[in-house]
């Protein structure tokens, strides 16, 4: 279950209508009213995106919502990541650091900076259905980085365009005036277009020894994630309800988790596996369970396992196992007697 911090839940609340009970929405959520804002600490995503919902339904003005809550947003409300953010020397430093440690602060959402020339695309790539609760997120999300943008570059900040994949609600004037830029709905991504002048401006209190310091620090919270959330799991999880269909790309498999095929890329290798490390160790672990828990064929399990021939499957088994599947399923059943 994917999981965002409670720091986007309180913002949102706080700029719901004072007539709406927002004690018992913190509750909702499984949130303290009486505690302090903890970045670290999580929610379910699901929760999140339902919560937007139930808020969606009574806000007098729900469509500049989330308009309203990314205009709040400070770099010292993420903690170390804010920090982070803020001591890198210029702001295209600071939305490397977005790319590498935003899954300290959510498991459905990842960042990449695209190079186009002159310009760059800040995307966000978000995993799950678009529901209107999600695209409530997306929005906020980006007026976020606009918002913290402008607070940390010693020049005037302002996106070139900003674009989102949802259809556009009734009214976009809000969304034109907080953005003060073109706004495209319906769109191919979810991103800003920034300048590169705007990127290689420097931040107000870049420094290159504190960002380092942050970002020791952010290696660590990244080390400390729990195993189950771990991107390369997921794929593995996602490849092997896929097999029987074929071997899914890697371009199908990062448009499932919310990103482009170069991101997914660039995450795994900083975790030493490669794509196709991950659907070699799915289709063997589908095979072993297979042989040894069902009466299916060789050649049915090779199909499920996303092999076109029995041969090829035997081939792949062999240098996995060092034996063929027949003599492991034999040797598997021997085992268990």
């Amino acid at each position: 279950m994917g999981q965002v911090t409670s720091l986007f839940v309180r913002k949102v609340i706080a700029e719901v209508d004072d007539s709406v009970d927002k004690i018992a929405l913190l509750r909702l959520v499984g949130l303290d009213p009486d505690s302090p804002i903890d970045p670290s600490q999580m929610v379910s995503a699901t929760d999140y995106y339902s919560l937007l919902e139930r808020i969606a339904a009574v806000d007098s003005n729900v469509t500049t919502l989330p308009l309203r809550v990314g205009a709040t947003m400070r770099c010292d409300d993420y903690g170390a990541f804010g920090l982070a953010w803020k001591s890198a020397t210029c702001l295209q430093g600071s939305y490397e650091r977005a790319e590498r440690y935003a899954c300290v602060l959510t498991s459905v959402a990842t960042y990449e900076l695209e190079r186009t020339g002159k310009e760059a695309f800040m995307h966000l790539h978000r995993m799950g259905d678009r529901r209107l609760g999600m695209r409530l997120s997306n929005e906020a999300t980006i007026a976020s980085i606009v918002s913290i943008s402008q607070q940390v570059s010693i020049k005037e900040f302002k996106p070139l365009a900003v674009y989102f994949k949802h259809p556009a609600p009734k009214c976009t004037e809000g969304h034109e005036a907080h953005f003060a830029c073109p706004v495209h709905f319906s769109s191919d991504r979810d991103a800003l277009l920034v300048s590169n002048e705007s990127l290689q401006a420097p931040n107000h209190l870049g420094d290159e020894s504190i960002s380092a310091f942050f970002d020791s620090h952010l290696e660590v919270e990244l080390s400390k994630l729990e195993v189950h959330d771990s991107i390369e799991q997921q794929i593995r999880s996602y490849v092997s309800r896929q097999l029987s269909e074929g071997v899914p790309t890697i371009s199908d498999v990062a448009k499932h988790f919310g990103m482009s095929g170069r991101t997914l890329q660039r995450r795994l290798s900083s975790l030493g596996y490669s794509y196709q490390d991950l659907v070699d160790e799915a289709r063997r672990q589908l095979a072993e369970r297979l042989l040894i828990q069902t009466d299916y064929s060789l050649v049915d399990i090779a199909f499920l396992a996303g092999f076109s021939e029995q041969s090829a499957f035997t081939r792949a088994f062999k240098r996995w196992k060092g034996q063929t599947p027949r003599l492991f399923r034999i040797n598997s059943y021997s085992n268990s007697r």
